[in-house]
């Protein structure tokens, strides 16, 4: 019998994080609310950095691309999340399903080697400022980024023409509010064990050395940092810190859930709401907010909007 014929499953559903009505509604009002902050504050910063020509340098090029990439994340799954808290239809077509999988791939992938790009951008301004410009050019810049899209991309087509060869044949209940290869490959008809041995290859390898380089190099800043100025370490390591804090929680749970596919915790599902939900917010507070340029930038395009609209002629009918 072919894979085809074994693929009875037209639809999943999505058990969510808690069966308490009480708990969905909050919820529903706390992940609406990290889910609108999170397309405000990213919305803002690219609307920024578009306006303002002073910004158009490769690292705020990157954190662009970093806020597009968040407003992307937060958005694969968690509008269909709050929507079913208020249905109460928590089903997706197995077609759906297939579809977040690929999107999530897609964003995380992508973020991955852009946090990587972010980390270097970062490297090359602290510890070779005098060949920053001609290192960092903006053809390097945008190189960087087509990259970090075309990795994004090849991982994601992996992960789901993988999923594609699954037979799944019952039951059809996904232990999570998103579909993700972790928790769908436990219902599929074949030995999980083979599977999770790919998971771990594909996903966790990957996101755990990824990680290591990150780390590496935010210890060669602050180092490097320490050795050559006296007034300087206290802002960079408040600076490093709160960027390792950001990175920490977007691969921390990335690493826990790909490294250890076969488990089936609470603590999966908890950990999934951090890099999907959490840090799509918390990176334009920790990389772009705080920036003294942006908020510049930003009080600069508030007071152009203003005066444009007390310029504006008013009409009289």
């Amino acid at each position: 019998m072919d894979v085809a014929n074994k693929s009875t499953v037209s639809e999943f559903v999505l058990l969510g994080l808690s069966d308490s009505w009480e708990l969905q509604m909050f919820f529903f009002v706390v992940f609406s609310l990290f889910y609108v902050a999170s397309m405000v504050g990213n919305s803002l910063i690219v609307i920024t950095v578009i306006a303002d020509s002073h910004l158009h340098s490769p690292m705020y090029i990157l954190l662009t691309n970093l806020s597009i990439i968040d407003m992307s994340l937060a958005s694969f799954a968690t509008p269909k999340m709050i929507i079913d808290y208020l249905t109460g239809h928590k089903t997706i077509s197995f077609d759906g399903c297939i579809t977040q999988i690929f999107f999530l791939h897609l964003f995380t992938g992508t973020e991955i080697i852009l946090l990587m790009a972010m980390s270097f951008d970062r490297y090359i301004a602290i510890c070779k400022p005098l060949r920053y410009a001609s290192i960092l050019s903006p053809q390097v810049c945008v190189a960087l980024v087509v990259a970090s899209w075309v990795v994004g991309v090849m991982h994601s087509m992996s992960q789901v023409i993988f999923a594609l060869t699954l037979p799944f044949c019952g039951p059809n209940d996904v232990d999570s509010f998103f579909c993700d290869l972790p928790v769908v490959f436990q219902l599929s008809c074949v030995d999980t064990y083979v599977l999770g041995l790919f998971m771990i290859s594909t996903s966790g390898i990957i996101a755990l050395s990824c990680f290591i380089l990150l780390f590496n190099s935010y210890v060669i800043v602050l180092v490097t940092i320490k050795n050559h100025s006296s007034k300087g370490p206290s802002k960079a390591l408040s600076t490093c810190t709160a960027h390792f804090i950001v990175v920490f929680m977007f691969f921390g749970p990335c690493i826990f859930i790909y490294m250890w596919p076969l488990s089936s915790f609470l603590a999966d599902k908890i950990l999934s709401v951090f890099y999907t939900i959490f840090t799509p917010i918390l990176n334009p507070i920790t990389y772009t907010l705080r920036n003294q340029e942006v908020k510049a930038a930003m009080r600069k395009l508030k007071n152009r909007l203003l005066n444009s609209n007390k310029a504006a002629p008013l009409y009289s009918f």
